[in-house]
């Protein structure tokens, strides 16, 4: 996964505007602080915070390791039995100055497996969630059809059909379970850290981000007559990124996310606040 970098006038500010480039939680996350803000003299801050975050990726354990461990275990059980069974003999010991004598075996250390590291293609994960989706369509009683784009690392699904509401739920709640689950059927299964999988059904996201679009706009022009800023309903990441993306390069306005999840939301202040 790229990282992302951005900066704030404090570190959580800087998070914060990186989760919501990501669009993930932020135990979803890891972060490397590459600038603090310093303290000036009356205890003015000086400078900016910059961070570097990406999604934290998943350790898999590789399928080799888990056969080779169950060849072990078999191996050690058919030693223990074949040691119950034995006759145990006890060698004649030799003089005492021929043991001396007697130069030492050295025993080298058994070498460790390697791991096999497998490398996913953005097209095998595509093809692995295309099937999970589809699947799921089925499982909701629905009768849809799963497309997939793929552009590089980013892939996106979508589903096509009459009466998809059910998979959308209130505020797209549902769908962001949704592509959740997607994620980890194919993602995280098959041990990809690289690319960027994302689930519509019905339009609903497109239909979301051209609603959040216009409010934001509205919001920004009363903040730019009014002087004063305007906090937010909270929202979910996905929509924090588009409030944040649509309003930067609306001149007079700065945009700044406040709290944690799942009550985090977005702050729209005057640029000069």
């Amino acid at each position: 996964m790229q990282w992302v970098e951005t900066t704030g006038k404090t570190t959580e500010e800087a998070k914060g505007l990186a989760l919501d480039q990501l669009g993930v939680a932020e135990d979803d996350a890891e972060f490397e602080i590459l600038e603090e803000p310093k303290s000036g003299i009356f205890g003015r801050v000086k400078g900016e915070a910059r961070v570097r975050a990406r999604v934290r990726p998943t350790a898999v354990r590789p399928k080799v390791e888990r056969r080779d461990r169950r060849k072990g275990r078999e191996q050690g059980e058919r030693a223990s039995a074949g040691a119950d069974t034995a006759t145990v003999t006890t060698p004649k010991s030799e003089p005492a100055a021929r043991q001396r004598n007697k130069p030492q075996q050295r025993r080298e250390p058994a070498a460790k497996p390697q791991r096999e590291e497998s490398i996913v293609s953005a097209e095998q994960v595509g093809v692995e969630a295309k099937k999970f989706l589809t699947e799921l369509v089925d499982a909701f009683g629905l009768d849809g059809t799963v497309d997939l784009r793929t552009d590089g690392d980013d892939l996106e699904l979508t589903v096509s059909g009459a009466d998809l509401g059910l998979m959308v739920g209130p505020r797209g709640n549902t769908l962001t379970a949704v592509q959740d689950l997607t994620r980890v059927a194919s993602q995280r299964r098959l041990g990809d850290h690289d690319t960027r999988l994302r689930v519509d059904v019905g339009g609903y996201r497109e239909r979301r981000r051209e609603a959040l679009s216009r409010f934001a706009n509205q919001i920004a022009e009363q903040v730019v007559s009014s002087g004063e800023a305007r906090a937010l309903e909270p929202m979910s990441s996905a929509d924090r990124k588009v409030i944040h993306d649509v309003l930067t390069e609306y001149a007079g306005v700065v945009t700044r996310s406040e709290g944690e999840d799942p009550n985090r939301r977005i702050v729209i202040a005057p640029a000069n606040d």
